[in-house]
């Protein structure tokens, strides 16, 4: 099975949640009129839209009700699917411009982090990547033990110390080996709980500090993990994390998990942080690179 059966596979929840009550709704109306869309707001909003990016898209239908373009029920789901597109983004692909580039991965404990880290490596590696991985969320023992796990099904090293070290001094030994690897890419786990905002900028700081003396010149992608099961929950952690952390890029996991997929187009709308990679089942090969038109046609067809 391709990636984009998996894709459609993945998000059948919210595809049914959705797309099957629209169906039914359309067939209920003979016309486009105000009913018919005070209905639809209340579909999209129920599949985690969120309130503003749920009216947006509900302005876009109803202007074109105005000027004409949209006449018959029968073509709202192509208005519909043309909206959800426009508001998705395009794609935008990892700055992997320099040898090594860093990419550091952000995010709280149970959104996948450890899995999403395995599963870029191997992506890359597939790629003829060399990939090193930082072991840099030392607050848990298990956070090490699992990232082992999956580094080692991605074939891919991975630079650890004991439990309890020093975040940013494992990150230092991972840039010298980086350096004496000629790796092409760094990849960093950080920690998912930390006492207090505070904390977690502090923290952070600390091993941006480290990157950029010891890889002056490496392209740093900042990627923040969110669980999409969570709707918009996720919305409310980027935002957080946006004002600790300069985040280049999302990775949204779990898609196959829930009836919630359009927080997906919430995310990008309130934050303005393109999806670069999102993930939809258990294997080593169901997290993709973020490909817009793909995911709005696996979602609306």
């Amino acid at each position: 099975m391709g990636f984009f059966e998996r894709l459609k596979a993945g998000l059948s929840k919210t595809k049914n949640a959705v797309i099957g009550k629209i169906d039914g709704l359309l067939k209920s109306f003979v016309r486009v009129d105000e009913d018919l869309l005070d209905e639809l707001e209340e579909i999209l909003y129920c599949s985690d839209m969120g309130a503003e990016t749920t009216e947006e898209v509900i302005d876009s239908l109803r202007d074109r009700i105005k000027d004409g373009r949209l006449k018959e029920p029968s073509d709202v789901k192509a208005a519909l699917k043309e909206i959800l597109r426009s508001k998705v983004g395009d794609y935008e692909p990892l700055n992997l411009s320099t040898t090594p580039a860093v990419i550091l991965v952000i995010g709280v404990n149970g959104v996948g982090k450890t899995t999403t880290i395995g599963k870029i490596s191997a992506k890359l590696k597939a790629d003829g990547k060399n990939v090193v991985v930082a072991a840099a969320d030392t607050f848990r023992a298990a956070a090490i033990d699992q990232l082992e796990v999956w580094t080692e099904r991605a074939g891919v090293e991975l630079i650890r110390q004991n439990e309890g070290s020093d975040p940013a001094a494992v990150v230092f030994d991972a840039c010298a080996a980086a350096r004496k690897r000629g790796a092409d890419v760094l990849i960093v786990d950080t920690a998912g709980r930390l006492h207090n905002k505070k904390n977690l900028m502090d923290e952070l700081a600390k091993i941006n500090r480290v990157i950029r003396r010891e890889l002056p010149d490496s392209a740093v992608e900042t990627l923040l993990v969110l669980d999409a099961t969570t709707g918009q929950n996720a919305v409310n952690q980027a935002k957080e994390f946006k004002n600790a952390a300069d985040i280049t890029g999302l990775v949204l996991t779990k898609l196959d998990g829930t009836a919630k997929g359009g927080a997906v187009f919430s995310i990008k709308g309130v934050l303005d942080l393109p999806v670069k990679f999102i993930g939809v089942g258990e294997q080593i090969d169901d997290m993709q690179p973020f490909d817009p038109d793909m995911f709005v046609n696996a979602l609306i067809d």
